[in-house]
């Protein structure tokens, strides 16, 4: 991994906290998750003159990531639902790399070098730790909240690998992220409407604003997450893209007051040396 790719990702994962952090949309979880879809599909809709249009062996993975994507918003929501979201969201960021480094080694053959692989380890431990911020709240932490959040994270780790190798299979990085982001907003559209009705979509127009920040910031972010995957292994890309929860935490502790424990203290010097031994990998 460059050094230009390795500060690109992580400025993807930066700007992954930064919208969380920010963005507060007064709508229930289903359907803020659409608005953020949505005007995802709404910004690349600018991109699409300047783009390639897929060639045939590129749109199995599209449509591959577009049912993965849905499976990740289905589980989140649920994992949101059945627990804690300061700890189901980590949990399920923390599994995913594992999970993606995995399957990399059998879908396209990648294996990582002995330090990325402790890079991805400590990454993966780190996060994990952070979820529980020192075990305060480990007890809330239900088997219907874990199968929530492990189903999520195989969701995230599914859709990382096919648009790993998609996005490699393209003409370009931009080509394939621009198709997949309508893809995905005009499925979601779809599913918006069949499960909420008609009714849904004034209710959605009242917040476009929101919508298109975040899906702007969003897919942003990870356009160039797929980008770093034409250019360096999955497994490291989604490994380094996790440092969102770091980013996050600090935006926490030094935005929001919130108190800088002796685990997230742990947790975030385990990300670090996370970060350090995938750069040197």
């Amino acid at each position: 991994m460059t050094l230009f790719v390795f500060f690109a990702v992580l400025a993807a994962a930066a700007m992954h906290a930064i919208w969380n952090a920010l963005v507060k949309v007064h709508l229930d979880r289903f359907l803020s998750i659409t608005l953020m879809t949505l005007g995802m599909g709404t910004a690349a809709l600018v991109a699409l003159p300047f783009v390639e249009v897929p060639k045939a062996e590129v749109w199995p993975y599209i449509i591959a990531s577009v049912f993965f994507h849905m499976g990740y918003r289905t589980f989140l929501i649920g994992a949101y639902k059945a627990g804690d979201f300061a700890q189901t969201y980590p949990l399920a960021r923390g599994t995913a790399p594992l999970l993606a480094a995995i399957g990399g080694m059998v879908v396209v053959k990648e294996v990582p070098a002995p330090l990325a692989i402790l890079g991805i380890a400590l990454l993966s431990a780190g996060t994990l730790v952070m979820s529980f911020r020192g075990g305060a709240h480990l007890e809330k932490l239900n088997l219907r909240a874990v199968g929530f959040a492990l189903g999520t994270s195989i969701f995230i780790a599914s859709y990382t690998l096919s648009d790993g190798s998609g996005a490699r299979l393209a003409a370009t990085a931009s080509s394939y992220a621009a198709w997949l982001f309508i893809c995905d907003a005009l499925w979601a559209l779809v599913l918006c409407i069949a499960f909420r009705g008609p009714r849904s979509l004034p209710v959605l127009a009242r917040d476009w604003k929101t919508g298109l920040f975040t899906g702007v910031l969003s897919g942003a972010a990870y356009w160039i997450v797929m980008w770093a995957m034409t250019k360096a292994p999955i497994a490291s890309v989604a490994s380094l893209r996790e440092t969102s929860i770091l980013f996050a935490m600090m935006i926490s502790v030094f935005a929001l007051g919130e108190k800088m424990t002796g685990w997230r203290g742990a947790a975030a010097i385990s990300i670090v040396a996370g970060v350090i031994a995938l750069r040197l990998g």
